[in-house]
Order: C-alpha cells, then sequence, then structure tokens
C-alpha cells in the first residue's frame, strides 16, 4: 500500500527507476483522479516535418511498487496507525510513513514526535536511518527526503492537503502521490528554460504531461551534451536524457541534449538537430508553451 512506484517524468524514451530517496514522486494527481498503480507512461519524440508540431508519443509500461530506494511487495505492508493526508495525531507528534520490516521502503504510518527545532519546508535537513525510520528533523506535515548518500542531508518536504482525489498544495509546487494514495508530497515547480531550483536541483518534466518540477542531479562527473543517461537524473542543468536518434554520436541508447526555446533561433549544437516542442501543438501547459528540446526531426 505505501511502496512507491518509479513514475516521475518523461524523457523521451529514456527513462529509469534511480535509486537513493525514500520517496518516489511518482503520479501527479492535482485536482484530478490517481493514476493505475499498475501502469507509468513515457513521452518520446517520435517523428517531426519540416515547419510542423512535433507529435509526440506516450508508451504505456508497467512497475512493480517502487521507491527510490528500491521495491516492496504490497502484501508487506504494515499498520497504517494514521492518516498522513489529514496528520490526525495528538499535539506534538506528526503522522509519518516509515518501514516496519527493515525493507527500503516506506509501508507503515505512525505517530512521531515533532522535532524540538524543526527545520521548514525547503529547508535542508537530517534524518534517521536513511530517512526510513520517520523520524527526521522536519516540522509537522513534512518529511526530510532526497537524502545525500554522503551528507546524509536532504530536504523537507510537505505532505499534500485535502485527499487523494482533491489534493491540495501552496502556489509553486504540485502534488505527486505514492502508488496506492496513502500520502503525496507538494514537489516545487520549475521554469525549465530558467531552471533555478533550490539546492542545485535539476528542473525536469514531470510525467503527467504538466509542470516540470524539481528533483536532485544524480549525474556525477557525467551529464554533460552527448554523454550516456540512463534516466531523467543523469545530465546536468538545462539537458534532457533523450533518445540516441536525437543526439548526433551518441554511442548509447541515449544521450544528454539542451532544453531549447521554440521561439528563439536555432541553438542547438549537434548537426541536424532543431529545437522540437516539448508538448505536441496547443498541449502545453501555461507558461510552457516555448519549452523544446534539441533532437533531430525524423
Amino acid at each position: 500500500m505505501l511502496a512507491l512506484r518509479c513514475s516521475l517524468v518523461a524523457v523521451l524514451l529514456a527513462s529509469g527507476c534511480p535509486t537513493g530517496d525514500a520517496m518516489s514522486e511518482a503520479s501527479a494527481t492535482t485536482n484530478s483522479s490517481p493514476t493505475s498503480p499498475s501502469s507509468a507512461s513515457t513521452t518520446s519524440i517520435t517523428s517531426t516535418t519540416a515547419g510542423a508540431t512535433t507529435a509526440t508519443t506516450v508508451a504505456e509500461s508497467t512497475s512493480t511498487g517502487c521507491s527510490f530506494l528500491g521495491c516492496v511487495d504490497a502484501s508487506d505492508t504494515g499498520p497504517l496507525e494514521c492518516d498522513v493526508w489529514s496528520d490526525n495525531c495528538p499535539e506534538g507528534t506528526t503522522c509519518m510513513p516509515y518501514s516496519y520490516d527493515g525493507s527500503s521502503s516506506w509501508n507503515a504510518t505512525a505517530c512521531i514526535p515533532i522535532a524540538r527545532e524543526p527545520d521548514g519546508v525547503g529547508e535542508l535537513c537530517t534524518a534517521q536511518d536513511n530517512g526510513l525510520s520517520g523520524v527526521d528533523s522536519c516540522g509537522p506535515h513534512a518529511v526530510c527526503n532526497h537524502l545525500d548518500p554522503q551528507t546524509a542531508e536532504g530536504v523537507c518536504y510537505e505532505f499534500c492537503s485535502g485527499s487523494l482525489y482533491e489534493p491540495t498544495c501552496p502556489q509553486g509546487s504540485t502534488c505527486h502521490t505514492n502508488a496506492w494514495g496513502e500520502f503525496g508530497l507538494c514537489v516545487p515547480t520549475c521554469a525549465p528554460l530558467l531552471q533555478g531550483c533550490a539546492h542545485e536541483y535539476l528542473c525536469v518534466p514531470a510525467m503527467d504531461g504538466g509542470e516540470f518540477v524539481c528533483i536532485p542531479d544524480g549525474s556525477g562527473v557525467v551529464g554533460a551534451y552527448g554523454d550516456p543517461c540512463a534516466g531523467w537524473d543523469r545530465c546536468d542543468a538545462g539537458l534532457l536524457c533523450v533518445a540516441a536518434a536525437n543526439v548526433p554520436r551518441c554511442g548509447a541508447p541515449s544521450c544528454c541534449s539542451p532544453l531549447c526555446d521554440t521561439s528563439a533561433n536555432n541553438t542547438c549544437p549537434g548537426d541536424g538537430q532543431e529545437c522540437i516542442p516539448w508538448w505536441s501543438e496547443g498541449q502545453a501547459p501555461e507558461g510552457y508553451e516555448d519549452v523544446g528540446v534539441c533532437g533531430v526531426p525524423q
């Protein structure tokens, strides 16, 4: 039930289930019905014609319950002692997900004492047992997520309020739930052509086709233009992991290629590359109309 499935972003046929965090920003559900826990989708550039808007295709695939720290069978779910959505815990405590059986995914909830001097939403934080104990330094109705394995620091994310079918988050963020809907996190949104995420996070597209969201940079020493990649977090800021056909001389199934402004002159670095709209014509959310990625028309 509290197992999380890997399904954050559309990355042009180059997707992956990254490791290293207790929460997968799974299916975006802002004011909409939840997606099925057994399906995920990725968007890929499939074809373009001169002077025409690029068409995108959504390919369905199945996945098990996963978190960034691994996968767990839904039958292993432990006690749900409180409701994260309503945070129905006694004063001085807050409802938190945790791992009740030592597995690598949150699979239970309990009322946990709030830190004496709590860190605020968006601030750096610390957590016990790599974030799986439910004990951290964040304030009420928030969790320390995206823990850095080197520093053991993460960032406080606010839990979504409301309900699974009518989730609410503060302006500038969007609700992403776990696969079965026991809770959701308010994930910061961002402008992909500007980046600008806090803590040097990446600005990448959310899988639901809506806003772009901020996630940790997992690229390490690679991630430049033309570098091989295997997931949404494996390219440097301002680049996305796209299918090899879009990056000249890409020697892997997928490589990093820059985001670009479809309303500006072509600045794409590769031979034959053009700034291809990320969304099909008329489908871009407000404010994202000029977002594109450098690719080779097919």
